[in-house]
């Protein structure tokens, strides 16, 4: 797997395509879930994007703090379904996090999680905070790796 973590203005027209493409699969067509992806943070994060012989196969959206949550962020993790069971979430989220902490220093990182991924995030740090609450009619927790 090769790695790249990118500013927004540096993706390429072809990374972008990717990984637009691979969080539409994902989060539109597969989860069934109408909303507006592209939200306007773009443009502000880093963008880590896995790839395997030239093609996308996990991605990540590394968000400054202030942005999202008081503290800084990952989202938009996804991993090409033809990788599940692989352990590629896995190696995409340890590698958020070393980019992270790369990018900004050590802190603390907050998500917005999926609720029934929350023993996924666990594996990496992650604790709960706070109750479920509805994002675009799928239930999510905020979670905080220290």
């Amino acid at each position: 797997m090769i790695w790249h973590c990118q500013a927004f203005d540096a993706l390429k027209p072809r990374a972008l395509y990717d990984l637009l493409r691979l969080r539409t699969e994902v989060f539109v067509m597969e989860q069934n879930c109408v909303f507006q992806d592209m939200d306007g943070a773009d443009p502000a994060c880093h963008h880590l994007l896995g790839e395997r012989g030239g093609v996308l196969l996990a991605y990540a959206r590394l968000v400054p703090a202030g942005l999202k949550f008081a503290e800084a962020s990952i989202g938009r993790v996804v991993s090409d379904p033809s990788t599940r069971g692989t352990g590629m979430g896995h190696a995409l989220m340890r590698e958020a996090v070393r980019q992270l902490h790369a990018l900004w220093g050590e802190q603390p990182i907050r998500i917005g999680a999926q609720a029934h991924l929350q023993g996924f995030y666990r594996q990496h740090g992650f604790e709960t905070e706070g109750p479920p609450y509805d994002e675009d009619g799928i239930p999510h927790v905020e979670m905080l790796r220290r």
